[in-house]
């Protein structure tokens, strides 16, 4: 939807927010369908959270402000930190967004990589930085290291990446995430970990030894819980009081928190929905070489395809029977982002593929 024109007499946005795009992400009419475009889990948060929430939830719970202590407990305990290591943040866009506001002034230069998660690009550009951009080699989208640290400079002031990265799917070692920490030592640096799980590299025992390093995580994506809006910014503890001051300190709702206690603890569940999903993506790629469509291979629970000039043809054609996937044409030009969800719902989508593509 384009911007309306200001009326007379109204205040212009900073000059910042005048320049950015808007973002506009294609959220309607989801209901129902087979949702392969957003990368959630595609069968729900475990039954264990409901039940949960129902069993504890009371209404004198929703006429207090959030207490937060029992959760973090919980939650590092979970992820084998202290309490004093992270900030409950609601999701990762305020992950993004406290990280920005802490530590970014205007004018100062943020390096990000493209394509990427819009919203490291948009709080930055809200902030007034300064915008660094290293491109994904195309086709292959293979993380551009050599790339990263050559545009690391002394004027760099923050680095933003993810592991593994949306909408490639492609991730990087440790050992380059520890290259990047090295070059980058007079920044601060953000690893967006919102795929950990589907790929098992994670820097997040490094916050300890490495005083600049920042790991986020969602539960957002496996652990299934989107609608919730719940993130976890990790670091050392000194900087999480910082990253405090810059936070409203009821940004996470009462709901989210129990939630995830009651998530963490069904690590089952987790661990089955997981195994699904890697077993999900093998069929997917598999059925991707049988249609002679190319991809980026992934270390996510999503695969990017090359489709050419027909993936807008085959996101449209796809919506008709009811299963949503996303074009990512505008950043990688002939590419459609499918998310992996259990084998039975992948097959539903090959089939329905197959049936376009050959036509």
């Amino acid at each position: 939807m384009p911007l309306l024109k200001l009326p007379k007499g109204a205040i212009k946005p900073r000059p910042a927010v005048l320049a950015m795009a808007p973002y506009s992400p294609p959220s309607g009419d989801r209901a129902d369908k087979l949702r392969l475009d957003f990368n959630e889990n595609t069968v729900g948060c475990s039954p264990k959270v409901i039940e949960f929430l129902k069993a504890n939830l009371s209404a004198a719970d929703l006429a207090i402000y959030p207490e937060y202590t029992a959760g973090k407990q919980a939650i590092a305990r979970y992820f084998h930190v202290s309490p004093d290591q992270f900030a409950f943040t609601n999701g990762t866009d305020e992950a993004i967004q406290v990280f920005i506001n802490t530590y970014i002034d205007d004018g100062q230069e943020v390096l990000v990589l493209k394509p990427a998660y819009a919203m490291y690009r948009f709080y930055a550009e809200v902030a007034g930085a300064k915008i660094k951009e290293v491109a994904y080699p195309q086709p292959s989208m293979e993380f551009p290291l050599q790339e990263v640290l050559d545009s690391i400079t002394p004027r760099t002031r923050a680095v933003i990446l993810s592991n593994p990265n949306n909408p490639t799917g492609t991730g990087l070692s440790l050992l380059a995430i520890e290259r990047i920490l090295a070059r980058a030592s007079k920044a601060v640096v953000m690893v967006d970990e919102a795929y950990y799980e589907f790929s098992g590299v994670t820097a997040l025992a490094e916050i300890e030894r490495v005083p600049h390093l920042f790991v986020c995580r969602t539960f957002s994506k496996v652990f299934g819980m989107a609608g919730m809006r719940l993130g976890c910014l990790f670091s050392h503890p000194a900087n999480i009081q910082y990253l405090h001051k810059a936070q409203s300190p009821y940004s996470v709702n009462s709901l989210a928190v129990m939630a995830a206690q009651a998530a963490v603890a069904d690590t089952s569940y987790i661990e089955n929905y997981v195994a699904e999903v890697l077993a999900a993506r093998e069929l997917l790629c598999v059925g991707l070489e049988n249609l002679g469509i190319a991809y980026v291979p992934s270390s996510a629970n999503f695969v990017l395809g090359h489709f050419g000039k027909r993936a807008i043809e085959v996101r449209d054609r796809l919506r008709g029977q009811a299963i949503l996937v996303r074009d990512r044409s505008y950043e990688a030009p002939g590419c459609v982002r499918i998310t992996v969800g259990t084998r039975a719902q992948t097959r539903r989508l090959l089939t329905a593929l197959e049936e376009i593509w050959n036509q």
